[in-house]
């Protein structure tokens, strides 16, 4: 039998270090690499959750602005189906409704913030957004 050289003693023990150390170094990223994707994971789960709730208030500020009495009235005065919009509201995209929905605010800070009368300009955009939901409906 032969005894192995100081050489190859050295060199073993070279390979061993090395594989320690890619060992080590593949145990620490794949730990980080949980740890990024667990925070991932939360940021997506907030993102999600923050339009959830965006597009919740985005539908109930239309249907908050189809249930006000002067929209009614003017929506009867020109014949339009208000119960058709308010079905529309549900089956409009994240594009249509963000639309809708800045009109819809418009409508309803007009009607809250103090104005007794529908002016000229918010009937306008009550119609408007009464035409564009059953416009997309039709569509």
């Amino acid at each position: 039998m032969n005894r192995p050289t100081h050489t190859e003693m050295a060199m073993r023990g070279t390979r061993i270090s090395v594989i320690a150390l890619l060992c080590a170094f593949g145990v620490s990223s794949s730990v980080s690499a949980q740890q990024r994707h667990a925070a991932d994971q939360a940021i997506l789960d907030q993102v999600v959750a923050d339009h959830v709730q965006q597009t919740g208030d985005d539908r109930e500020a239309i249907l908050r602005a189809l249930d006000n009495d002067q929209v009614r009235d003017l929506a009867g005065r020109v014949g339009l189906d208000l119960k058709r919009a308010e079905a529309a509201v549900a089956r409009l995209d994240d594009v249509e409704l963000g639309v809708l929905a800045a009109r819809a605010r418009t409508v309803n800070d007009a009607l809250v913030g103090g104005q007794s009368h529908v002016t000229i300009s918010t009937t306008v955009i009550i119609i408007g957004l009464l035409v564009l939901i059953l416009i997309i409906v039709a569509v």
